[in-house]
């Protein structure tokens, strides 16, 4: 459960956008989505060996 400590007189917006931030960084949304699929293991390798390559292609550049 999410609880964000509301400041008397502090603006709901402020408060929400907070409460938005929380709620982001815990990641129920991206593993819900993720959960809404199935894709096969193979394929999941497959996506993390490209992005692997990527990430690295980027790194040799900047040096």
């Amino acid at each position: 459960m999410i609880v964000v400590p509301v400041k008397e007189g502090e603006n709901i917006e402020k408060a929400l956008k907070k409460f938005k931030r929380k709620f982001e960084k815990t990641g129920v949304v991206k593993e819900l989505r993720r959960r809404q699929a199935f894709s096969k293991p193979s394929v999941v390798r497959r996506e993390e060996l490209i992005h692997a390559a990527y990430v690295q292609q980027l790194h040799q550049n900047q040096e």
